[in-house]
Parts: structure tokens; C-alpha cells; sequence
């Protein structure tokens, strides 16, 4: 369904943004607060964290878990697809850094390094997943690709190993049922660009436990973002409503009963928008170029 409305929404616009991410969120104040975490995890919380996927979601998962003290492993099946990972996370490092510390240069490689120290990478899916405490899917948004791969995973990590997908549109419960641990199942929904948005939707399969939830808003609560709670309905909170938002305003520049500068100027000065939804599609387009 999600992904049925965000097609009819591409196909609307025209002289704007031809695309739009469900991993973009109006919800965009920009404010950073990437200090290392000083929450000491107690012996049953987790520790290391595998994330599949090194592409913009999954670079930055991996960025602001090992900025906040986990053990991170970045698994992509090809090497060049990793290198392109950590050039997103460098680049992403550098940026912080220099706002962070200003002209203190040796912070600001400390920094840089302590973070670094907390990463490796791994081409074999099978090593990713050997001792690892939560497994986060960053990978390519189609559901029987997602399937395969936790179904692999199921039968390798450890019985207490959390999986989590960080999709934007399909079910949870979808992708989970092929595997034998639906207690310790959720959707882990970050939001892009990953170290700068707070927010990290939860989605609770009805199978999920109350344990594996908890933890989960634990390790987000530890990367120093909010969560939220939804069940597993389509378009979770944030792309539920914001999908029908954006339509109706490319509904309304058509019929030219406004334009898409006006409408934009509406929704910032009349209810309080970072930006306008014209706005919010070409930003989306640029994210999806990199």
C-alpha cells in the first residue's frame, strides 16, 4: 500500500522533485548532538550490533551506533559497495567533527579515530552475524530480497540475537514470518540523514516481546535519538501521514488554485514547517543522488 501511494505521488509531480524517500521526514530540525555516550549498558543489554546494508541508511546506522559506544559491523556483499560506506561515514565524521570542535584539531581526530575503532566490515554475511547481539537490515526495499536474507540469518546467529529492518514500507510481520525467532522481531526505522535526525520509529510485531522492545529503546535511547511506537500498519507514523500531505499539495498546485511557491510559504509561516512539501521533494531527490 505504502508503496502504491508513494508511486502515485511520483507520478504527480512534474516541474518538481521526481522523487521523494520514505526515509526523509518533515520532521527536520537539524540539530546535532553527537557527543559519545556515557549510559554504562548493564550485562544483558546490547553490546554489538551487525548492520547489513552500507548504503546511505546503512552507513549511517552504523556511523551513530559506533559514535555512541557499540561494536559495529558494516556487511555488504561486495567490497567496493563497503569503501563507498565508510567514504559516506568519513565524510559524514569530518562534517561533525569540525562543527563539534571547531578549531581543536586534536579532538577532532580523536574523535574521528575513537569512532573508526568501533567498526569493522565483513563481505561474508554468515561472519556478520557470529556473535552479535542485535542484526539491523539496511538493505534494498523489496520484501522476498529481506526474506532471503533473515532467513539465512536465522539459521546461523546466535537464539538471542534481536533482528531488526530498518524498512520504510513493507510489514514486519511479512518479512519476520519466515523466520523461527518472531519474539525477537521489530522494525528499527530510521530516518535520513541518519546522524542528524532524532527520530527512530519502533514497529512491534504482534509477536514481538516485551524484552526484545525494550532493549530496542534502549539502543536507541544510547545512540541519543527518540523513539516512537507503531504497530505494524502501513506507513508506520511518519510516512502514514506525511505520503497523503504531500499528495494534496501536488493535487492542489494542478488544479492551479495555488502555486507550488505559495503553498510552500503557507505550510512555513502558516503551521510552523521546516520547509514546504515542494520543498521536502527536491531535498529528497538530492538525498537520493548520493
Amino acid at each position: 500500500m505504502a508503496q502504491f501511494i508513494l508511486s502515485s505521488f511520483r507520478g504527480h509531480l512534474t516541474n518538481n522533485a521526481t522523487k521523494i524517500s520514505f526515509k526523509t521526514s518533515l520532521l527536520r530540525p537539524l540539530l546535532l548532538n553527537n557527543n559519545f555516550s556515557t549510559t554504562t549498558p548493564n550485562n544483558n543489554s546490547i553490546q554489538n550490533i551487525t548492520v547489513y546494508g552500507s548504503g546511505l541508511m546503512g552507513a549511517g546506522i552504523v556511523q551513530v551506533a559506533a559514535q555512541n559506544g557499540f561494536k559495529v559491523t558494516m556487511v555488504d556483499i561486495e567490497q567496493a559497495f563497503i569503501e563507498k560506506g565508510k567514504k559516506i561515514i568519513d565524510a559524514s565524521l569530518s562534517r561533525i567533527a569540525k562543527k563539534q570542535f571547531k578549531d581543536d584539531e586534536n579532538s577532532q581526530k580523536s574523535f574521528i579515530e575513537t569512532t573508526w575503532s568501533n567498526i569493522k566490515t565483513e563481505t561474508n554475511s554468515e561472519k556478520g552475524a557470529e556473535n552479535t547481539d542485535l542484526i539491523i537490515e539496511a538493505i534494498v526495499e523489496n520484501l522476498e530480497t529481506k526474506q532471503n536474507l533473515f532467513k539465512k540469518l536465522d539459521k546461523i546467529s546466535k537464539p538471542n540475537t534481536i533482528f531488526a529492518s530498518n524498512t520504510s514500507s513493507l510489514p514486519i510481520s511479512e518479512i519476520s514470518k519466515i523466520t523461527e525467532r518472531q519474539d525477537k522481531f521489530a522494525g528499527l526505522h530510521f530516518f535520513n540523514p541518519v546522524p542528524q535526525m532524532k527520530l527512530v520509529e519502533i514497529i512491534k510485531n504482534d509477536q514481538t516481546s516485551e524484552d526484545t522492545y525494550q532493549k530496542l529503546v534502549d539502543v536507541t535511547k544510547r545512540m541519543k535519538k527518540t523513539p516512537v511506537t507503531c504497530k505494524d500498519t502501513p506507513g508506520f507514523i511518519v510516512n502514514r501521514l506525511l505520503v497523503p500531505y504531500l499528495m494534496e499539495a501536488v493535487r492542489l498546485a494542478e488544479r492551479g488554485e495555488a502555486t507550488t511557491e505559495d503553498i510552500d510559504t503557507a505550510m512555513k509561516l502558516g503551521a510552523g514547517m521546516p520547509m514546504g512539501p515542494f520543498e521536502l521533494s527536491d531535498v529528497s531527490l538530492i538525498l537520493l543522488s548520493f
